[in-house]
């Protein structure tokens, strides 16, 4: 299964330089990794990141991760992935830019 990761311009520009990521400020102040699947991951970017373009989503397949991803509740009591791990380079299958239409987000479905 795929999930998802967001990062800022900024921050995965830090992950491709240094090959890894503890997360954004959120993730760090929560201690894991905050991951989304593609159903979850519009009304991640409503919640958290509106208003603001040049976002990346980085894919992850869930299998890869091991014992460090925790399906946890949150969000009225859905099921969330959390990393409790730095994500690594090597987790990402692949990564493509989030595009604004409307003023909402969208998701991609694949590289680009």
């Amino acid at each position: 299964m795929l999930v998802f990761k967001v990062l800022r311009a900024g921050e995965y520009a830090a992950f491709r330089e240094e090959g890894a990521t503890d997360g954004a400020p959120i993730d760090l102040a929560d201690g894991f990794i905050h991951l989304s699947t593609a159903e979850q991951a519009p009304e991640t970017l409503r919640k958290h990141f509106a208003g603001e373009s040049g976002l990346v989503a980085l894919a992850i397949e869930t299998e890869n991760l091991g014992a460090a991803l925790k399906w946890e509740p949150s969000r009225g009591g859905a099921l969330f992935p959390h990393l409790y791990r730095p994500l690594r380079a090597a987790d990402v299958l692949w990564v493509a830019p989030i595009r604004v239409e409307d003023g909402a987000h969208i998701v991609p479905d694949g590289p680009k």
